[in-house]
């Protein structure tokens, strides 16, 4: 398997570095090595928030993204801040509900309704979840199975149900 980056990108408060958890969690169980960074501003909501993954069957060589072979973007605000490490082909995956100008280029752009849909199954903060289903039931990085104990391991108990239910929304949504 040849590397893969991948970039969840958005505000502070919508759960970007519990996704990405998650989904670390998920590729480690399968074998995977990788390489987790984030960043965000210095405000607790509100400002932009990024977690990034490399991926590889080899421990990477170098931990930060470079050329993304996906990226999600959640808000508006983050739509601006990453096309430029688009690679030719790579996916997009962006919240129609708050990104009104996705990124336009060599690349496949997928907005899809993530917090109208979140709102419809009871709460805005699932968005993420909902994302993380469509993610990587695109991209094919690993296994239902896996990401659903990520998510039962590191989902709030008291919304494990929901988070459940978004993850499966989002795996219907993709395919």
């Amino acid at each position: 398997m040849k590397e893969i980056q991948i970039r969840l990108s958005g505000t502070g408060g919508q759960g970007l570095q519990l996704s990405a958890k998650m989904m670390a969690e998920a590729l480690i169980q399968e074998g995977r090595q990788i390489a987790q960074s984030q960043s965000y501003e210095p405000t607790s909501r509100g400002g932009l928030s990024r977690a990034d993954l490399v991926i590889g069957e080899e421990i990477p060589d170098y931990p930060l993204v470079t050329n993304l072979n996906a990226l999600l973007i959640l808000d508006q605000l983050a739509a601006d801040a990453s096309t430029h490490l688009l690679q030719s082909g790579a996916i997009v995956i962006t919240d129609s509900t708050r990104v009104k100008s996705p990124p336009v280029g060599d690349f496949s752009v997928y907005p899809l309704p993530l917090t109208e849909t979140a709102l419809k199954l009871g709460s805005p903060r699932i968005a993420n979840i909902i994302a993380l289903g469509v993610l990587v039931t695109l991209i094919e990085i690993c296994e239902p199975s896996s990401l659903e104990e990520a998510v039962r391991k590191n989902a709030p108990k008291a919304f494990l149900d929901l988070n459940i239910e978004a993850l499966k929304t989002g795996q219907k949504m993709a395919a």
